[in-house]
């Protein structure tokens, strides 16, 4: 059986983007918080998120040379999407459109990275939520990973379907946002695992359902 972690970057005062998905405040962490970041990434055997997240990372992510390219190529992606397949054909369309946008630079190598494919070759669950993430955990391997949006991660924690909750938690407040934890009723009890606290500021939390 394999658990599945929610990974997310979160404000103080608990968004995880600003009220038009804003997410700029993201990429402020210092060096340890990024590398903390990458190995959780790259510690799982199966990358989940919902189709609007799987339409941006799959325009981004096969030609990117930043540190996490690799991980996020290479290892195996499950997309939740009521499209079906077509929502594979969108992604590939959104990556033509952004690469006749984006000039090759320091972060792009403008050819595809090792793994790339895997975009293409995602599975498609459109089938009911709990079911689906049932099917997927059934199989022997390490951990899924979820990545989002906010609205696919309201899903899976108002569903307990979480099994640990892996938080970056960004010293920035942002007032009004996209929360994730809005449709949780009655109150959830989770039990802190370990905190690791980073020089830029940034403390990543990890919890489990109590």
């Amino acid at each position: 059986m394999r658990e599945l972690i929610l990974k997310m970057s979160v404000s103080l005062d608990g968004f995880v983007g600003g009220p038009e998905g804003e997410i700029e405040w993201v990429f402020s962490g210092d060096q340890e918080a990024i590398a903390w970041s990458v190995e959780t990434v790259g510690n799982a055997s199966l990358h989940i998120m919902g189709s609007r997240t799987f339409k941006d990372m799959a325009a981004f992510w096969p030609t990117s040379t930043q540190v996490f390219a690799p991980p996020m190529n290479r290892i195996p992606k499950a997309v939740f999407s009521k499209q079906g397949p077509a929502v594979l054909k969108a992604a590939e369309a959104t990556r033509a459109l952004e690469d006749a946008r984006t000039d090759a630079g320091s972060t792009h190598s403008g050819k595809l990275q090792p793994g790339a494919d895997s975009w293409s070759e995602a599975y498609v669950a459109s089938g009911d939520l709990a079911d689906e993430i049932a099917r997927l955990k059934s199989r022997d391997g390490k951990p899924i990973l979820a990545h989002g949006g906010a609205a696919f991660a309201r899903s899976l924690i108002a569903k307990g379907l979480v099994d640990q909750y892996a938080l970056l938690v960004h010293p920035v407040v942002l007032g009004r946002g996209l929360p994730i934890f809005s449709d949780v009723a009655p109150p959830k009890r989770l039990k802190l695992i370990s905190s690791t606290a980073f020089p830029g500021g940034s403390v990543a939390q990890i919890y489990r359902p109590a």
